[in-house]
């Protein structure tokens, strides 16, 4: 073969695998939308409990409509998720999958973060407008994500709180039990803080949410749950920097929320306005660097970033923000601590959460 066919070969090589990767993307991504559904509906949960259901057990078990769980299983089994057995046309998830596609495989269940394929892509529409004329898309067109988020939470945060995360803090833990003023930054639907709340009764906390909607879900858990400890606050924290009240808390935590503020500078530089001297600010936020070249071996980059353009950059965007993005990364983050007059500063990493920093600084 001549010297100058071997480009065209290694290009045509070079097209094909691409060929092969992209079809392989579409194939994943079709994927994504039904293990979101498998997940909402309750089918992989109905699975695990049932041995190797037929079709039709199957969906009288989950109370879904028989037609629509044949397509799905069609895809789940071609897509090498669920098994067929052929021979007595019943249907097996596997123990392996299982422990990772079901409402007890928390915190491992993926079909959580499976959701957000779907939700994005609800707003695919507003977001081309947006790559054409700029401006953002604001909360209220995200109906579910607040529903979303709260599970993502409960995996992320909830499940590993008294374990893994608290104990990062090796005083706070006995500052909690004598009782202390706690705020939590973007609180949502208050899960941390009813599961603090009611650990640790001599406690007060304070959530802060621009969302009305979700701090009326919070309020109506907190009801339901009994909880006095609690108040909520919906506030736009884009003054945060001037309006909060100096001294007034001793713990404030922040999970995944500054990063898609509107101000996140004026945010953190509020939190140490509000924190008291010698207060403990704890941050959660995703793991990840500043710098492109450095996340090229990131496990879930695309995702990162794919959330980040339709959700996190645009919602920050929208209030006429920075619109940081979900990857602002490690770097950034750091340097908006110490001007916002942090310095003393920890990053701890924990072994089985590979998406999150938790930053624990010190006043």
């Amino acid at each position: 073969m001549c010297n100058v066919c071997m480009p065209i070969s290694d290009e045509a090589n070079t097209t094909d695998e691409f060929a092969d990767q992209l079809l392989d993307m579409l194939n994943q991504g079709a994927l994504s939308l039904m293990v979101s559904i498998g997940h909402r509906t309750g089918l992989f949960d109905s699975l695990a409990e049932l041995a190797s259901p037929g079709c039709e057990q199957l969906a009288a078990h989950a109370g879904l409509d028989a037609r629509y769980v044949k397509e799905w299983l069609g895809a789940m089994v071609t897509g090498g998720i669920v098994k067929y057995l052929p021979d007595t046309d019943e249907y097996l998830l596997p123990r392996s999958h299982a422990a990772l596609l079901t409402r007890g495989a928390t915190p491992d269940n993926i079909g959580v973060f499976a959701q957000y394929i779907g939700l994005l892509g609800q707003v695919e529409d507003k977001i081309v407008d947006c790559f054409r004329h700029g401006g953002g898309v604001g909360y209220e067109h995200y109906p579910r994500f607040h529903e979303v988020m709260a599970e993502d939470s409960g995996q992320t945060v909830l499940a590993g709180l008294d374990e893994h995360i608290l104990p990062l803090i090796g005083h706070i833990i006995p500052q909690l039990e004598a009782g202390i003023r706690v705020a939590d930054i973007g609180c949502g639907k208050g899960r941390v803080l009813l599961q603090l709340a009611s650990c640790y009764p001599n406690s007060h906390f304070t959530g802060f949410d621009l969302s009305a909607e979700a701090l009326a879900e919070a309020r109506r858990q907190t009801d339901k749950a009994g909880l006095t400890n609690i108040e909520f606050e919906a506030r736009d924290l884009s003054d945060f920097e001037h309006s909060a009240e100096p001294e007034r808390f001793d713990f404030v935590t922040a999970f995944d929320a500054i990063h898609d503020q509107a101000v996140p500078q004026g945010v953190l530089n509020g939190i140490c306005k509000t924190l008291k001297t010698g207060g403990t600010f704890l941050m959660q936020d995703i793991r990840a660097s500043s710098h492109l070249e450095n996340n090229l071996e990131h496990p879930i980059a695309p995702l990162l970033y794919t959330l980040s353009t339709m959700h996190c950059m645009t919602v920050s965007l929208a209030q006429g923000g920075a619109g940081l993005g979900t990857m602002w990364g490690e770097e950034l983050a750091l340097e908006m601590l110490g001007k916002a007059g942090f310095g003393d500063i920890e990053v701890h990493r924990l072994e089985h959460d590979f998406q999150n920093n938790f930053y624990v600084v010190r006043k």
